[in-house]
């Protein structure tokens, strides 16, 4: 799948060094990942969630939420938001 941006993944590591390696094993997974639905992305990363059209997903032992929007028709994924626990708590991701 074609990830966009890598950009939003470096800028959050270089806040959050502890981030980093979860990240890039993330970013492999999906680059490598040819889903052609939110089933088949489960067996890859079996803690995703769907949250209306978003997919959510749990990074480095939960400490990390990736948000992002995937078109499999496409094969795009696009990276919305990268925040910790504590930021995804307070939900102003969903305006």
């Amino acid at each position: 799948m074609h990830v966009i941006t890598r950009k939003r993944l470096n800028e959050f590591a270089q806040k959050h060094r502890n981030t980093q390696v979860s990240l890039e094993r993330w970013y492999r997974l999906m680059k490598r990942g040819s889903f052609r639905s939110f089933v088949e992305l489960q067996t890859t990363f079996p803690h995703a969630d769907q949250v209306g059209k978003l997919t959510i997903f749990n990074i480095g032992g939960n400490k990390v939420r990736l948000i992002a929007a995937i078109h499999y028709n496409r094969q795009k994924v696009y990276i919305r938001e990268v925040l910790t626990h504590d930021e995804y708590n307070k939900s102003k991701w969903r305006k």
